[in-house]
C-alpha cells in the first residue's frame, strides 16, 4: 500500500535520517489511515517543537486531503503522492493526484452526509490552502501554523 520514494543522493552527501518527506499511496480508503500514521511520524521526528495539538491538526488536514483525493481525484488502480515540508513555524501538506478537476467548496448542508472537507480545511487553515496544476494532475495543499 505504501511505496516510499528515496531520493538518490551523491556518495558525498549524508543520507536523510528519519521519515522521508514523500510517500506514494494507493487510491484506496485504507490509505487515509496510512497517511495519518506517516504524518505523525514525520512531524514528530522533524519538528522538535511540535505540540500534540499541531500534530493533531496536521493529521486532520492530511486525512481530509487524502480522502478527497481518493474520492474525487483518482480512479481504481491510481496512486496519489503525499508530500510534507515542515519547520518550527508551519507544516505544509500537499496531495498530488492525476485528475485536473479542482475541488470546490460546497455550502454547508445538514442534508448531505459528506462534502464538508473543504469547510474543515478552511477552518483549520484559513486562507492558507489552495490548488495548483502539476504536470500530471493537480496538487491540493494546506499550511498548518505551529
Amino acid at each position: 500500500m505504501i511505496e516510499r520514494r528515496w531520493a538518490i543522493q551523491p556518495a558525498s552527501k549524508t543520507p536523510v535520517i528519519g521519515p522521508p518527506p514523500i510517500v506514494v499511496l494507493a487510491a484506496e480508503p485504507q490509505s487515509a489511515a496510512a497517511a495519518r500514521q506517516f504524518v505523525r511520524a514525520y512531524v514528530g521526528y522533524h519538528v522538535a517543537v511540535a505540540t500534540a495539538d499541531h500534530i493533531h491538526r496536521v493529521t486532520l488536514v492530511t486525512s481530509e486531503l487524502v480522502t478527497n483525493s481518493i474520492r474525487y481525484g483518482t480512479e481504481p488502480g491510481d496512486s496519489l503522492r503525499l508530500v510534507l515540508d515542515a519547520d518550527d513555524g508551519r507544516t505544509r501538506v500537499e496531495v498530488h493526484d492525476p485528475v485536473r478537476r479542482r475541488p470546490r467548496m460546497r455550502p454547508d448542508s445538514e442534508e448531505r452526509g459528506r462534502g464538508r472537507g473543504l469547510l474543515v480545511l478552511d477552518a483549520l487553515c484559513p486562507g492558507r490552502w489552495g490548488v495548483d496544476d502539476i504536470p500530471l494532475g493537480k496538487s491540493v495543499w494546506a499550511e498548518v501554523d505551529a
